[in-house]
Order: C-alpha cells, then sequence, then structure tokens
C-alpha cells in the first residue's frame, strides 16, 4: 500500500481538526463541512484507486458482482457466493462498469458518494445550533475514510438511507422533539382524562380502546402516513444495500408521530427488499427456480469468529470456524438488544439506536472493522463523555489493520493479525462506556412541547 503515510497523516490531521473544532466550538457554514469531507474523501479515493494493493473482497466479490449484472446473470448465484445481499448495489456496479469507468474508481465511486451526502443527514440528525460543527466531525471521521474511501465497503450506502429515514421519521419541527414515544409519554403527563377515557386504567383492545383509537383517522393522517410511508421506503433501501440496518427500525418506528404512521414505515420497509427479490427475473435474469437458492445464500452466514472482541482470545487471534461461539455470541446480541430497548425505552430513539449498535459492538462474536461505522453518525451527532475516546479507539484500531498491516506479506499479515483481533478487547470497554448512560429519559423541552400539544388536542372542539 504505497499511500499508506499520506492516508494516515490525513486521517490524523482530520482528528486534530475535529477536537479543535471541538474545543473551540465551531460552527462553520454546512457547505464548508460537505466541501471538506469532498475534498478528503476524493483525495484518498484517488490515492487508493492507483495503488497496486486492492481489497481482496473489493476484487474477487463486489466487483464480479458488477460484471455479472452486465451479463444480465444473478450476481448472488454468479459470484459463487462471494455476494450474500440483494443485487440492489451489483446494479449500480453495473452501471458504472458499463459507463467504462474503472473498476477502481467505479467501486469506490458508490461509498464515496453515499458518504458525502451522509454530512449534510448528519447535521440535520443533530439538529440545533451545533448542527454544523457535527457535520464537520463526521467529515472528517477517519473510519468513514478508511470504509469509503479506501475499502469501498457498502456500509455508507446502508448508512445514508437509514439516517435519511430517521431524519424523515422525526419530520419537521425542533430536534429536541426526537425520540419520545410519543403516545406513552403524553398520556403519563396529562393522565387518562386529556384522552377522553374514563376509567382509571385505559382500555387497550376492544372498540374505543387505545389500539383501535390509534388506528382512527386524525387530521393530518395523511401526512403523518406519507410520512412513515416514506421513512419506511428510505429504511428498506437500506436493507436492500446490507441486512444489518435491521437494528435501526425500532428507533424509526418510534420516532414516527403514530399508530398508523408506523403501520405504514414498518409495511414499506419491508415491502421494498421484497419488490428487488420479484423482480429478479426481470432485472437480474433469475429464474423462478433459482429465488429459493439466492434466499438461502443471502440467509447463509458462515459461523467465521476470531477478529474482534472477545472471541480471538478462544481462536488464538485467528479466523475460525466456530459454530458454538457463533451461536452463544448471537443469542448473547439478542439478549443485549432487549435488555437495551427496555433500559432506554423512554429515551429519544436516536440515543436508544446509538445504545442498541454499540452493544452488538460489545457483544458480537464476529465483525469486520467496517461494522464501527454502523453507530458513526449517530454517536456524532448526539455524542456522550465517551464518544471521542470510542471513535478515536476504533479509528486506531482499523487503521493499525488497513494501513500497517497491508505492508507485509501474507504470513506477517497473519501474525499481525493474531496480536490485532486480540488487542481489540480493550475496547469492549470504552464502547460500553461511550453508551448514552445519562440519557434514558427524553429531554425536558421535548416533554413541555408535547404537554402543549396534548392541550391543544384536549381542548380543540371535536
Amino acid at each position: 500500500m504505497d499511500y499508506a503515510v499520506l492516508t494516515g497523516i490525513v486521517l490524523v490531521a482530520g482528528v486534530l481538526l475535529a477536537l479543535v473544532a471541538q474545543w473551540r466550538d465551531w460552527r462553520p457554514p454546512l457547505i464548508v463541512a460537505i466541501l471538506v469531507g469532498v475534498a478528503v474523501r476524493v483525495l484518498i479515493m484517488y490515492t487508493s484507486a492507483i495503488d497496486t494493493w486492492q481489497p481482496v473482497d473489493f476484487v474477487e466479490s463486489f466487483k464480479p458482482a458488477g460484471e455479472a449484472v452486465l451479463r444480465g446473470e444473478d450476481p448472488v448465484l454468479a459470484s459463487e457466493g462471494g455476494w450474500h445481499f440483494l443485487p440492489t448495489i451489483p446494479y449500480v456496479y453495473g452501471i458504472l462498469l458499463w459507463l467504462g469507468i474503472p473498476w477502481e474508481y467505479a467501486g469506490r465511486l458508490v461509498t464515496v458518494v453515499a458518504d458525502i451526502v451522509l454530512i449534510p443527514l448528519v447535521a440535520k440528525l443533530a439538529g440545533g445550533p451545533k448542527a454544523s460543527l457535527r457535520a464537520l466531525q463526521y467529515a472528517l471521521s477517519p473510519l468513514a475514510l478508511l470504509v469509503a474511501s479506501v475499502h469501498g465497503q457498502v456500509e455508507p450506502v446502508a448508512l445514508v438511507f437509514g439516517v435519511a429515514a430517521f431524519v424523515v421519521a422525526r419530520g419537521p419541527g425542533s430536534p429536541e422533539r426526537a425520540g419520545m414515544t410519543t403516545d406513552v409519554v403524553a398520556k403519563v403527563r396529562k393522565g387518562v382524562a386529556a384522552y377522553g377515557l374514563r376509567d382509571s386504567i385505559p382500555r387497550v383492545i376492544g372498540r374505543g380502546g387505545m389500539l383501535h383509537r390509534a388506528m382512527l383517522p386524525g387530521p393530518d393522517d395523511r401526512a403523518t402516513l406519507k410520512r412513515g410511508a416514506l421513512a419506511g421506503v428510505l429504511m428498506g433501501l437500506a436493507l436492500c444495500a446490507k441486512s444489518w440496518p435491521i437494528w435501526l427500525i425500532p428507533g424509526m418506528l418510534l420516532l414516527l408521530p403514530n399508530l398508523r404512521s408506523r403501520v405504514a414505515g414498518l409495511f414499506t420497509t419491508g415491502l421494498v427488499p421484497l419488490f428487488f427479490l420479484v423482480t429478479l427475473p426481470i432485472f437480474a435474469g433469475t429464474s423462478l427456480q433459482q429465488i429459493p437458492e439466492v434466499i438461502n445464500t443471502i440467509r447463509d452466514i458462515r459461523p467465521i469468529v476470531g477478529e474482534w472482541g472477545w472471541t480471538p482470545h478462544f481462536t488464538g487471534g485467528d479466523w475460525a470456524l466456530r459454530p458454538d461461539l457463533a451461536t452463544f455470541g448471537t443469542n448473547l446480541i439478542y439478549i443485549s438488544v432487549v435488555a437495551v430497548v427496555l433500559y432506554w425505552r423512554r429515551a429519544d430513539p436516536i440515543d436508544m439506536t446509538t445504545a442498541i449498535l454499540l452493544v452488538f459492538m460489545v457483544m458480537t462474536p464476529r465483525l469486520g472493522a467496517q461494522y464501527l461505522l454502523w453507530f458513526m453518525p449517530f454517536l456524532v451527532a448526539r455524542p456522550t463523555r465517551f464518544a471521542w475516546p470510542a471513535i478515536i479507539g476504533v479509528s486506531t484500531w482499523a487503521a493499525y489493520g488497513y494501513l500497517y498491516m497491508t505492508q507485509f506479506d501474507s504470513g506477517t499479515w497473519w501474525v499481525l493479525h493474531s496480536e490485532w483481533s486480540r488487542a481489540s478487547i480493550v475496547l469492549l470497554p470504552v464502547l460500553a462506556l461511550a453508551m448514552p448512560w445519562g440519557r434514558r429519559i427524553a429531554t425536558a423541552p421535548a416533554l413541555a412541547t408535547l404537554e402543549s400539544q396534548t392541550k391543544v388536542k384536549a381542548t380543540s372542539p371535536a
């Protein structure tokens, strides 16, 4: 990797600038943050594209998927199982290759453009007077630069749709409103009388019950339904890029204002991946008989562990097929996510989502460095006390793998990998500390807003 020194200098300079911006409370115009993000991403994309070293999966998995689309073949089946997701991104790869763009640029162009669009979305996610500061800090995020511009992993594509779904679900107005389970908190604050319920314990089901009332159309029902449906479409596109955005769905649904909009959001979230699946015979040349095989290939995740966290200490720091560790770790993730949802159930959904993604990183038995980008837009937008130790820690760990270990031959790489993967365990407590422990309940301004809205609803004529 010829460009490692230059890339390292850009990454370190970016972190220092982001920290100085935090210290001095810089709030540059959003366009400045975007231009800075464009400049550093294009620079690193260019130096990565002309280098003699290219990531293995970038060449042996992503490129064959795009070439398969050019040939009119299913990218999941044609690339010998190298592509384990819906063919949405390979369609884009195929278009760029058809335009004659060299793969070294075409493969990274998809992720770089997505990561640039994420910069203003992080500002929207953050909201408030420091929105442009958060955008600048994400523009300089070292891990985002490595994943998007060096590796070309499609995490930024999944994130750009996932974060956009959050922004749409929250809707217009003050960002402090975000994250309220509005129906629950407003009921607690105003009591059942404000909702016209005659019993001290409201009925949930049946005619006149909470569920029935929630499904009745309201004065702004069309607008909220459209909002829910659009947020769901965006989240569905995120799922078409990768399967992991399923962890973002609870937060998106909680940001929507009522049950009807949440049902609409959940419906369209599932509808989009289904559309890309059933249209495989049209766009990818897949026969109807092959669709079950495509589904099985997408579902098939080999239990390879030993890259990150606690499992390398059972494998000696090497990759290993360990179904026992993979199964135990997967169950640990499910239990931990349920606990996080319960613990942060009254928090801002963005904070709850940050907690879900961070606890995943702590508990997971398997992980690629690109997974660590999942929580980055959310943690940058709403930083916690230990946000920057976590950001710097995971970025340093990933940069060691991307920039230093790739300087050596295969044998030396494996020796370094053994130590590198086991060293990752020191980051687990840092990630745990970076969770939004002090924000279990949404902020007082949001409660005040909800109370005033409830008063208007209670006093308005029928």
